[in-house]
């Protein structure tokens, strides 16, 4: 029985930010080439030089040499591929799912709960982070939270509750985030990849300004004139001062990446074979994601 190159996969990625970007990135470096990225028709990223979302806005997007570039149907998509590109679609509904028929979802949207994804949309669906149940939602679950269990692979239960606390770097958590002061439209002074001083202004929003709170190198900064909201997380400050690191793929987006490369090789077998999982059937039918009636 003739079986399906396991590089020749077809792997759907729900969301295109940094941390997806990452995960795409290393499994593009594996080796698996068909690779297409959903996003919203504006997407909102913060550390723009390493995510493929960026595509959407500017056509072709670059992370660490690896190309993505912004499709609009089936043929555009195959002839990014054929290019050695990854395929970046704007589908906030996610409809080619159905269309692709893919061999792996990956959800890695990070909303920290679950927008509608479940087991029955590929044969391997693995979810990134809180808001899923492994065996119900997705069939593996990876860890997202830093400290000793990040990129765990959990096939039963939850991933660690969002604590709402930023990641430790440099011994900043909370102070390295940049958020809005007021609803408004973004209005930047600072470029991503600048020095920046504590007390140092840099930008605005509704006239009020956004300060730093350390020292540091402006790591993330999301678009120039986009519309915000209050609160709204909108740049990431590195106490560490390398400016490379704005260029290149975060340790966490690796460790992500390894962790679902590693749940794509150790479902390899099933993914291979001839029998494909209906994609919505069950629920169509009007049975629950997780195989109850």
């Amino acid at each position: 029985m003739n079986k399906k190159p396991l590089k020749e996969l077809t792997i759907l990625f729900k969301g295109a930010g940094d941390l997806a970007s990452g995960v795409a990135a290393r499994l593009f470096r594996a080796g698996f080439k068909r690779i297409v990225m959903l996003e919203t028709p504006s997407p909102l990223a913060i550390r723009r030089f390493v995510c493929f979302s960026e595509a959407v806005h500017e056509g072709t997007m670059s992370v660490e040499g690896i190309v993505a570039v912004r499709v609009g149907g089936r043929a555009q998509m195959l002839q990014a591929w054929r290019s050695g590109r990854i395929a970046v679609r704007v589908d906030p509904k996610w409809e080619s799912i159905r269309e692709l028929k893919p061999d792996v979802v990956v959800d890695a949207i990070l909303a920290k709960k679950n927008l509608g994804t479940n087991v029955w949309e590929a044969p391997l669906v693995v979810a990134l982070g809180p808001g899923f149940t492994a065996g119900m939602d997705s069939h593996v679950v990876v860890e997202t939270n830093r400290g000793h269990n990040l990129g765990r692979l959990i096939y039963r239960g939850k991933a660690e509750a969002n604590t709402g606390v930023p990641g430790n770097i440099g011994g900043y958590t909370r102070e390295r985030v940049l958020r809005s002061p007021a609803d408004g439209v973004f209005l930047a002074r600072k470029k991503i990849g600048d020095s920046v001083s504590k007390g140092e202004v840099i930008g605005e929003v509704g006239g009020r300004d956004i300060v730093a709170a350390l020292d540091g190198v402006l790591r993330g900064l999301i678009r120039p004139n986009f519309p915000v909201t209050s609160g709204l997380k909108i740049g990431d400050i590195d106490p560490r001062g390398e400016g490379d690191y704005c260029h290149t793929v975060s340790d966490k987006a690796r460790a992500l990446g390894g962790a679902v490369l590693e749940a794509i090789l150790a479902h390899c077998d099933s993914l291979r074979g001839p029998v494909r999982w209906p994609v919505g059937a069950r629920l169509a039918a009007g049975g629950r994601a997780d195989g109850a009636a």
